[in-house]
């Protein structure tokens, strides 16, 4: 449900906390594309979109982690989506982007960037829309699976991208952030 803060209700119903809901149930998906194929992500996990450059590569990281950023103090992860899913690795183009997402964890909320091959577009979708996806059986895991949408009929596998970067698995990286700050000055 999308919440919104608005000051007359029309169309719109209220809800005890004195917030307004809006009747329209769709949430917006940023899509991008790797090996030909489109992926979505909740547009309000997306803090920016930017082209690739190059990170600070972090020593005994997992291949898959193409190291950090610096994003206005933050220090950023920097996970290569391709390289998650098992596919072949590319060299990066000027097409190449990094979508950097606020993912949740069970420690609260952390900032990663994904690398991808290029983003696509912004679809507006319900849940209707969605199916469910498949049964694997328990050799495959789809829990970082949301849905699958057909769009202009192409398929769109939209990802929980909070259980598919699934943080604890990955460096605390704040010791190194604020390790980076002393050394800068800051």
């Amino acid at each position: 449900m999308q919440t919104v803060t608005a000051t007359s209700a029309d169309s719109s119903e209220n809800m005890a906390d004195g917030s307004i809901t809006t009747m329209d149930d769709s949430n917006q998906y940023l899509t991008f594309i790797m090996a030909n194929e489109e992926y979505g992500v909740d547009i309000l996990c997306v803090q920016e979109i930017r082209g690739w450059e190059s990170a600070t590569p972090i020593p005994n990281a997992p291949p898959n982690i193409k190291g950090v950023i610096n994003l206005r103090g933050t220090i950023v992860p920097i996970v290569d989506l391709r390289q998650c899913f098992g596919m072949e690795a590319i060299e990066y183009t000027s097409v190449t982007v990094v979508i950097v997402l606020k993912v949740k964890t069970e420690k609260g909320s952390r900032v990663v960037g994904i690398v991808v091959d290029a983003v696509s577009d912004v679809y507006n979708l319900t849940p209707e829309d969605m199916k469910a996806p498949p049964d694997l059986g328990d050799s495959v895991s789809t829990d970082y699976i949301r849905g699958l949408v057909n769009v202009e009929e192409k398929m769109v596998i939209l990802l929980e991208i909070d259980k598919l970067l699934n943080m604890d698995e990955l460096p605390d990286l704040s010791e190194v952030s604020s390790k980076l700050m002393e050394v800068a000055g800051q």
